[in-house]
């Protein structure tokens, strides 16, 4: 067996979801493991993609691998459903899996860091006004941006908030980042898939909108004028488990209703 400890991380307020966490902990046990928070060998995480996400900021620094299970709602992430989760546990504990290194990256603004494994998105607050963004990459000027904002995302996070701005899909696996204006002004403006080793620096050239930075959708700040955002590829990977009979493509499919 690959693994001897593992730590279960789902969101023990729902009800539902809590049942789920419980009745594994003792089938895991009743498979001779040790549940345990600490050094634990790999991690089941129980919930949705957001869940996932928290998890990867809770365990990346320790390069815990992760086994996602979906008991969410679309699940890009979480792509073993619960139905699934047994025989997957199952293959995955008889050596039976294959890992995938997914990048992150490292958001600064005004001395504050965040950690993403989806995305960094500067957006406008409740005013229904075009706000202005000035994006370089590695020093050199490429555009200032008139619209709604800006969407930076890692592969993974390609099918997330980008899709859904008409952003490209990205090899989870590859070294990108891509930048997604969101309903820009400026009809040519375009999503541009970037190098994962760039510095991408956005500054805020509005003065008087509300303007928020959202890091995976769960973190982040209010910008002020001037504020300068930093997104650059983190030295921390994200490392996903899962059944080697599972495929990126078979989750495009199933989501999306592919073929």
């Amino acid at each position: 067996m690959p693994f001897n400890k593992v730590v279960i991380f789902s969101k023990p307020r729902q009800p539902e979801v809590a049942k789920v966490a419980a009745e594994l902990k003792s089938w895991l046990q009743a498979k001779s493991l040790q549940i345990t928070e600490e050094n634990p060998d790999f991690a089941v995480v129980v919930g949705g993609d957001g869940t996932l996400l928290a998890a990867a900021r809770t365990f990346g620094e320790r390069q815990i691998p992760i086994l996602a299970i979906n008991h969410g709602g679309l699940g890009f992430l979480t792509e073993v459903t619960l139905d699934e989760m047994y025989r997957a546990l199952d293959r995955v504990l008889a050596g039976e899996f294959v890992t995938d290194r997914r990048m992150m990256m490292d958001v600064t603004v005004d001395r504050m860091r965040y950690r993403a494994l989806n995305d960094a998105v500067i957006h406008k607050g409740t005013l229904a006004r075009i706000i202005e963004l000035e994006a370089r990459v590695d020093g050199q000027y490429v555009s200032s941006f008139r619209s709604d904002g800006l969407i930076v995302t890692t592969p993974t996070g390609s099918t997330a908030y980008n899709l859904s701005a008409g952003g490209p899909i990205i090899f989870p696996t590859m070294s990108a980042m891509v930048v997604t204006p969101i309903c820009s002004h400026t009809l040519t403006n375009r999503p541009i898939v970037l190098s994962g080793d760039v510095r991408i620096e956005i500054t805020l050239r509005s003065t008087q909108d509300e303007v928020h930075l959202t890091v995976d959708g769960q973190v982040g700040q209010r910008l002020n004028p001037g504020d300068r955002v930093t997104v650059e590829r983190s030295p921390v990977e994200v490392q996903l488990i899962a059944p080697s009979d599972k495929n990126y493509f078979d989750v495009l499919r199933g989501k999306l209703k592919w073929g």
